[in-house]
């Protein structure tokens, strides 16, 4: 009786999980085309999603293979106190990511350059045309970010 009791807690459960586990991941792996986009990122440049709240600071429009990228991005939005800023840059084609830099529980006052006391600072060996993505998420999960492009030759 004991015994019976015991397969049907705790055995028949993790069975069905494995199953129910198994057929979903199955649908997802057929599927070739999926996309996880967790942190929607705009297209466009120059692009702000909140008017001209931020802006890349240094950023030119053209780099040599050796040289750094070095930026900083300015806050004009007093609703921002304190928060993360992340600092990606794609290939301009694919949208592949080549770096990404994070700085972490940065606060900061209207119109103070972030991240506070360092920047940003990446070499792309490979010419090309990439655009860099300035996201600052604070820390009641609100976001603003803005968009610049640049080649490297």
């Amino acid at each position: 009786m004991v015994s019976s009791r015991l397969i049907v807690v705790f055995v028949l459960p993790v069975i069905f999980s494995i199953v129910f586990g198994t057929a979903v991941m199955a649908d997802i792996v057929q599927k070739p085309d999926r996309e996880l986009n967790m942190w929607p990122i705009s297209n466009s440049e120059g692009s702000s999603s909140h008017g001209s709240d931020l802006k890349i600071i240094g950023l030119s429009s053209q780099y040599l293979v050796s040289e750094p990228i070095e930026v900083q991005v300015k806050v004009n939005d007093s609703s921002f106190n304190c928060g993360d800023l992340y600092v990606t840059i794609y290939t301009s084609v694919n949208k592949d990511v080549v770096t990404q830099g994070g700085f972490f529980n940065q606060c900061i006052e209207n119109g103070t350059l972030f991240p506070i006391n360092d920047k940003f600072s990446k070499v792309i060996t490979i010419p090309g045309s990439y655009q860099m993505v300035a996201d600052l998420v604070s820390n009641d999960l609100s976001n603003i970010s803005t968009t610049g492009t640049f080649t490297v030759k």
